[in-house]
């Protein structure tokens, strides 16, 4: 019976490494694709710019959201989490170009831009919340990626731009 149970447990350890090579390569494959069509998606916005002949302050931001894009894909592949901060940073520069947009396009300020205001103070506040926190209580360190033990140092960095 004890070759039984040991078959069985070698059988579930290649089953798991088996299952996390799979989905790390899922995992670095899907970060690459993203990478890559946020850099195609900025590119074809740089050349229609130029293309264009004038650049607008909507063009900027939305290139900003592009960047911002790239760095929470970046700091994704690097740590393994999410950096929220930079959803919300997205979100914020969204709003800031859909009023931009709005106000340019209307020649009028009205309950719309109050709306867009009023949300982007909320997503100022929210990664005010997620500041204090991932300060106040910070994430377990705990194994990184491919079971390496990562130290304080690391862990702290990491905090400060991902989630808990």
């Amino acid at each position: 019976m004890k070759w039984a149970e040991r078959l069985r447990e070698d059988m579930h350890g290649l089953a798991e490494s088996l299952g996390n090579l799979l989905m790390e390569a899922f995992h670095y494959l899907a970060l690459f694709a993203i990478g890559a069509i946020t850099a195609w998606a900025a590119v074809l916005t740089f050349l229609g710019m130029l293309d264009k002949g004038q650049i607008t302050v909507d063009d900027i931001l939305l290139l900003f959201i592009y960047l911002e894009l790239a760095a929470m894909v970046g700091i994704y592949f690097k740590t393994n989490h999410m950096p929220i901060r930079f959803m919300i940073y997205v979100a914020i520069t969204a709003l800031t170009r859909l009023m931009i947009s709005d106000i340019s396009h209307n020649h009028k300020p009205d309950w719309g831009v109050v709306m867009i205001s009023g949300a982007i103070l909320l997503l100022a506040m929210a990664i005010l919340v997620v500041r204090f926190a991932s300060a106040r209580y910070p994430a377990v360190v705990a194994p990184g990626a491919r079971g390496r033990v990562r130290n304080r140092a690391d862990a702290e960095a990491e905090r400060d731009d991902t989630t808990d």
